[in-house]
């Protein structure tokens, strides 16, 4: 529903970030919510578009099919590899490939389609923190750098298959060998021999 040249998005997750900036500045009608929503409250607000970044509930069926395949995610691992929760801290103790993706939401979690990904780098000196905030920053501006494309359905979606999932109890076993919590420097869980 485009009224008076304004497409409505919903965005699900963070109450502060780039890409909402962004998209307000776009001159985009955005409503932000962190609560959990249902299909009566896409039914009343008549959105065109939905983004999931850092959004904790999984989004139903129901509701993805309304959006007529304009609704992502955005995920802070190199998918088909940790999706789920704490996906930064699995790919330093699985080594996994490290990276960023957006991807259509489908009835899974974090199985959709792949619209676009970036592979990241990490010096030995990172902490988990300090990966998790540039991980961060990575996927906002690569939004931001393709939301034209994306918008417009301007790409060739890549199929999943294969890869790995993590709920958030999985990590409770680990994390307390962690000598810094999320301070750990990425060089120290090598020694740690985490499998």
């Amino acid at each position: 529903m485009v009224l008076g040249g304004r497409q409505h998005i919903l965005f699900l997750g963070y109450e502060e970030c780039l890409i909402l900036d962004f998209l307000f500045d776009s001159g985009y009608y955005v409503v932000q919510t962190s609560d959990k929503i249902n299909k009566e409250f896409i039914s009343n607000h008549k959105f065109d578009f939905l983004i999931s970044y850092g959004y904790r509930y999984i989004i139903d069926k129901e509701v993805i099919n309304l959006f007529n395949g304009n609704a992502i995610n955005l995920h802070i691992s190199y998918l088909p590899y940790n999706r789920g929760a704490d996906p930064n801290f699995w790919s330093f103790i699985e080594n996994s490939k490290k990276g960023v993706t957006i991807h259509l939401l489908d009835k899974g979690l974090d199985t959709g389609d792949i619209i676009i990904q970036k592979e990241i780098k990490f010096n030995k000196d990172e902490t988990l923190a300090s990966s998790y905030k540039k991980l961060n920053l990575e996927i906002q501006n690569l939004f931001i750098k393709n939301w034209d494309n994306i918008k417009t359905k301007s790409y060739k979606p890549k199929k999943q298959s294969g890869g790995t999932y993590h709920s958030r109890e999985d990590k409770d076993r680990y994390f307390s060998l962690l000598p810094d919590g999320w301070n750990t420097k990425i060089s120290d869980l090598k020694q740690l021999h985490i499998k």
